[in-house]
């Protein structure tokens, strides 16, 4: 953990960003009292592929028709 005061973070602020794999994250403090933290992001997961499930899911043809009046008034709060 690297602790750092906002003023020499803004001065050198690449500097630390080149640091943040080895230290973790850096602690900003005003006045020598941690105030924020700077973490790196997780590097993202592996691109998903688009259609891998497109044989095997079926939509129904009334699938966007209105809900039965029942079943809405539920969703609303109404009825029991």
């Amino acid at each position: 953990m690297l602790m750092v005061n906002i003023h020499d973070a803004k001065t050198n602020l690449s500097k630390y960003l080149s640091q943040l794999d080895q230290e973790h994250e850096i602690v900003l403090c005003r006045r020598n009292r941690p105030v924020a933290v700077i973490r790196p992001v997780p590097s993202p997961r592996e691109r998903r592929v688009i259609g891998l499930e497109r044989d095997r899911l079926h939509v129904p043809d009334d699938f966007f028709d209105a809900l039965p009046e029942g079943l809405t008034a539920l969703y609303e709060g109404h009825g029991g």
